[in-house]
């Protein structure tokens, strides 16, 4: 259960519109303005094959799902559990200097497939959330965590599109031309970081990273 302060907050963000256009995914290129960023780190390796049940990848999903793997002293996320995840709104807390806000995003698609990739088939999983009218961007955010098969190198990885929004309040507006673009590094870096500890912590050191 939730409280009825979030549960109204969720019903506001689940009648806003999407800030950008879906189906033009491909078309938000740097080269036209957009700040594009890839980034990933290694996470604890299983053996070659499906992932096992209890391994380093189930782990990393259940973190994912709960989205705990972001630096709370930077941003937080609340929603409703009992919400499909291909469904769900949530509300981002973030916090950076004198900035404190208050942000509505929605969860737009679910990954779950295998794909090739450089170093062979992988089995993806992770989901991506975009932003909304109101917020200060305008762009999407995906999470994957992913597994080469053929050999049980693991990764996980976050590739972002966004561009700043309107902003009418000329405070805001300023404060986030000088710290926004950094937020977003900071963010995508401790987040990789605390998903590799995390998944290293449950997996108890049976797996090496990397490997």
């Amino acid at each position: 259960m939730i409280d009825d302060g979030l549960r109204a907050r969720l019903d506001e963000i689940e009648a806003l519109e999407s800030s950008i256009d879906l189906t033009k995914r491909d078309e938000y290129l740097a080269a036209d303005g957009w700040n594009v960023d890839a980034r990933e780190i290694a996470l604890p390796a299983e053996s070659p094959g499906p992932p096992a049940p209890d391994g380093p990848f189930a782990a990393a999903v259940d973190i994912l799902k709960a989205y705990s793997f972001t630096p709370q002293r930077l941003i937080t996320g609340r929603f409703d559990p009992a919400t499909p995840l291909e469904k769900r709104s949530m509300l981002l807390s973030a916090r950076f200097l004198w900035i404190r806000l208050e942000l509505g995003v929605r969860i737009n698609r679910v990954l779950d497939q295998q794909r090739e990739g450089k170093r062979g088939t992988e089995q993806v999983w992770g989901y991506s959330y975009h932003t909304l009218k109101g917020h200060l961007e305008r762009g999407e955010i995906t999470f994957e965590v992913v597994k080469v098969l053929e050999t049980g190198a693991m990764a996980f990885r976050i590739h972002s599109f966004s561009q700043t929004g309107h902003i009418p309040s000329w405070f805001y507006r300023l404060g986030f031309r000088l710290v926004g673009r950094h937020l977003q590094k900071r963010f995508a870096e401790q987040s990789l970081e605390n998903m590799q500890a995390q998944v290293v912590a449950r997996v108890g050191g049976r797996e090496s990273v990397g490997t």
